[in-house]
């Protein structure tokens, strides 16, 4: 594969992370200030300002791992992995569409079970094709595993 077109696949791959982030922040965005600053929260909930650089600096290790499943064995060869990254993406940004837009912390906790399990699969599936790919990802589960507990926390103060 010609340098230029690896290059082009990079570029591509984190846009469409990165892009997956834009769509979770439109939902996002205009609740920080309205609905979710009403809710509890506990003592150990990130400042608002945290999220953003965290997630962006996740959506571009994603790109970057998915990136390198792709490069190195192609579509046809790393097809369910590929397919589950796209699967855990779509979660991603259902789960801001969920508790930030539809203002449902409970549904968005089943959500996020859901997508957890979809990142640990990609995960050990980007592990068996790109040892690198699959690390890149366990950041994105720790963080998620956190958002997870954050998550049940918010929606059981807020019963």
């Amino acid at each position: 594969m010609k340098s230029t077109n690896r290059i082009i696949g990079l570029i591509l791959s984190i846009s469409i992370c990165l892009g997956a982030g834009g769509l979770g922040a439109i939902a996002t965005t205009p609740e920080i200030d309205g609905w979710y600053k009403t809710l509890l929260k506990p003592s150990w909930n990130p400042p608002a300002a945290v999220f953003g650089p965290v997630w962006t600096t996740l959506f571009i290790m994603m790109g970057v791992a998915v990136w390198l499943v792709w490069k190195k064995p192609g579509f046809r060869t790393a097809k369910l992995a590929m397919a589950m990254f796209a699967v855990q993406l779509a979660l991603n940004v259902a789960w801001s569409w969920i508790f930030f837009r539809l203002h449902e912390p409970g549904w968005a906790f089943v959500e996020i079970v859901t997508l957890w399990l979809s990142i640990a699969a990609t995960a050990a599936l980007f592990l068996k094709h790109r040892k690198l790919a699959g690390l890149l990802m366990l950041p994105y589960l720790a963080w998620v595993s956190f958002a997870s507990v954050l998550n049940f926390t918010l929606w059981r103060l807020n019963v």
